[in-house]
């Protein structure tokens, strides 16, 4: 048995995170996969010796092509992939958004989904997004790939994960945003870390600053790793990193038995 422990946080700014130390603690959670979001880069390359003694095989970087110093996303692994993608066919503006990594007979994905509060046109991007990263998955699914989806959805979409007493109708938590994510829970994908824990309350991802809302415990699960259903049984632990500081979001994880793929 090979249990792999996959890490996944949206950092909102790589560069500010660097600063506070604030991935120091990755050397001791013994991680074979660390996925970042909201790396805001703005170079193709970049000296990450700094963040962490933890040595990866490969890492990858997808910073935003045309808007410089804005989303992107940044993978380490420890397991050399067969193949990546930066999956151009699902970010059609090339703004740093996906980065697939495959191997036989498994595909791992580090996502960071768009924010549709802006204005209309954000959400139908944001909508048109979960479809064409859905049917990306929903093929390589047809073909015989086990999934892990790993990242920032950008929605909460159980009444469990937000705060009782926030406005449901905020961008985030829009019917028509919850119906797009479950597009995956309804079609062969677990949210591992209610497959684990179940309805635990007060379990939140994303904590804005200017409502201190950490201090007092108000907050979303928008972060989240989906694993195709035939994975479940592998599936060993599924947890929220809540004490770790230096982003508004907290990291989130899993263990899984991938024995059979490494």
């Amino acid at each position: 048995m090979k249990n792999i422990n996959i890490i996944s946080w949206n950092v909102n700014g790589l560069k500010a995170i660097e600063k506070k130390k604030a991935l120091s603690w990755i050397d001791e959670k013994k991680t074979d996969f660390l996925f970042l979001q909201e790396t805001k880069l703005s170079e193709d390359i970049h000296n990450f010796i700094s963040l962490f003694k933890t040595k990866f095989e490969i890492y990858t970087n997808n910073p935003s092509e045309f808007s410089k110093g804005f989303s992107g996303t940044l993978s380490f692994s420890k397991y050399m992939p067969k193949s990546k993608s930066f999956c151009n066919e699902v970010d059609i503006e090339n703004d740093g958004r996906v980065i697939e990594y495959i191997y036989e007979g498994l595909a791992i994905f580090n996502v960071y989904f768009p924010n549709g509060k802006l204005n209309k046109s954000r959400l139908l991007r944001k909508l048109n997004f979960y479809k064409e990263f859905f049917n990306y998955c929903n093929n390589l699914k047809n073909r015989g790939f086990s999934i892990i989806i790993c990242g920032d959805f950008n929605t909460a979409y159980s009444d469990l994960d937000l705060k009782p007493g926030k406005i449901y109708s905020n961008a985030g938590f829009t019917d028509i945003e919850r119906e797009h994510f479950e597009f995956f829970l309804n079609n062969g994908f677990v949210d591992s870390f209610r497959y684990i824990n179940g309805n635990v309350l007060n379990a939140y991802t994303l904590f804005p600053y200017r409502s201190k809302a950490r201090e007092k415990n108000e907050g979303w699960r928008i972060d989240y790793i989906l694993i195709s259903e035939d994975l479940k049984s592998k599936l060993r632990d599924a947890f929220i990193l809540k004490d770790v500081l230096g982003s508004d979001h907290c990291p989130i994880g899993i263990e899984i038995d991938l024995s059979e793929y490494f």
